[in-house]
């Protein structure tokens, strides 16, 4: 079960030939605990979600799967940008930097034992003009993702360098997934 209504996630899945039993929303607080680190709250979330939706699920042999992703400016969580203005902002705060994108994946075996993996990518922006930030705002790809903007969209031409893994980057870092869903005796 996905533990993810995130359509990225699903199709990734699908890409690894992965195809959910089914998918439900963790419909919990995503808001970041006072002074925690980006890596940090991550984790707790990817956490927070797969129990979430474990405890609600009725079937005892399930596998529940749930991740979250961070964008970071070194300490600095950037929001899950919910309007043109959010946008904006991170991509200000992007142009010409380098940040972190913090993917976390949470496994709960049919057991009840919790997995987890966190993947770090860095990636860089070139600088990017007034025009073109505000282009991207107003096609609004980049609402509802984290540090607004989605890499595997029109935000592809920003990124002059990307260390670590795309599909983390996306929202579920395949790799890392794959070899949690293996160690559970998962067919894939």
């Amino acid at each position: 079960m996905l533990a993810s209504e995130s359509p990225r996630r699903k199709a990734l899945l699908a890409q690894a030939g992965i195809i959910p039993d089914a998918v439900r929303a963790a419909a919990i607080d995503e808001s970041p605990h006072k002074a925690e680190l980006p890596r940090l709250h991550a984790e707790r979330l990817a956490t927070e979600k797969a129990r979430a939706v474990a405890e609600r699920w009725d079937g005892a042999s399930a596998i529940v799967l749930a991740a979250d992703t961070v964008v970071a400016c070194g300490r600095r969580i950037l929001p899950k940008a919910e309007s043109d203005t959010e946008v904006l902002a991170c991509l200000k705060r992007l142009s010409g930097r380098s940040h972190q994108v913090i993917t976390a994946v949470a496994l709960i075996a049919p057991n009840g034992s919790l997995r987890r993996r966190t993947v770090l990518t860095r990636v860089v922006f070139r600088r990017l003009d007034k025009v073109e930030m505000q282009n991207y705002a107003e096609s609004r790809e980049g609402e509802g993702k984290a540090g607004g903007y989605a890499i595997q969209g029109r935000a592809e031409i920003f990124v002059r360098q990307l260390n670590g893994s795309y599909s983390s980057v996306v929202g579920l870092p395949l790799a890392e997934t794959i070899a949690l869903l293996r160690g559970c005796a998962y067919p894939c």
